[in-house]
């Protein structure tokens, strides 16, 4: 759930292997890449943590990081971020397709593929995916990227998955997608909230 007061309640579920982590937090993220073991996984993850302290003043509400073993010994990780501002648009399909057209004209990109995707609520969403290349990181970072809006016609959400791991691009877009069909406005049992199960990124399910 998003806890500031500014912003309407949003729920979602995460699968097995994410945590919450603030942008304020990298002296535990440094933590975490040091217990990772694996050179590559603590390159992945430093990459990420750049992009994590350039999301604060960014309308970014929520962020947790993914560790995911992958075989035969190593981690694959993410950064799932939530990002809701206002909205200027009042046609809430029109204002998502613009959403998603601007995200998929970023100069960052090399390559994205775009398409909609219908959820639970009926409400307008897009899904934008591709490859990204970020000035003074040498290597290129996936990212999936879900644009959606709030009951309330009044606010955008972003949704975004960002991984070094371009190897498992379409993994993490199964994720994405996931996340954002798990997306609720008024508070849910809180039994259906509870994540179980495995945390490897090929099995990773809702």
């Amino acid at each position: 759930m998003t806890q500031e007061s500014s912003i309407p309640p949003v729920w979602f579920r995460l699968p097995p292997g994410f945590h919450d982590i603030g942008p304020g937090e990298s002296a535990t993220l440094n933590a975490f890449a040091e217990a990772l073991g694996s050179q590559i996984a603590q390159e992945e993850l430093s990459q990420l943590m750049d992009g994590l302290e350039e999301l604060a003043g960014h309308d970014v509400v929520y962020t947790a990081f993914g560790f995911h073993p992958e075989e035969p010994v190593g981690v694959t990780t993410s950064l799932f971020s939530l990002t809701i501002r206002r909205v200027e648009q009042p046609n809430p399909r029109l204002a998502v397709a613009r959403t998603a057209l601007a995200i998929a004209r970023s100069t960052l990109w090399t390559s994205s593929v775009r398409r909609f995707i219908d959820l639970p609520s009926a409400l307008p969403c897009c899904l934008v995916t591709g490859i990204m290349s970020v000035p003074d990181i040498e290597h290129q970072l996936f990212q999936a990227r879900v644009a959606t809006v709030h009951p309330d016609g009044l606010h955008l959400l972003v949704l975004d998955l960002t991984s070094a791991c371009t190897d498992h691009a379409a993994a993490y877009t199964d994720i994405l997608e996931a996340v954002a069909h798990t997306l609720q406005f008024t508070d849910p049992d809180p039994s259906v909230l509870k994540a179980t199960g495995t945390s490897r990124i090929l099995e990773v399910l809702l």
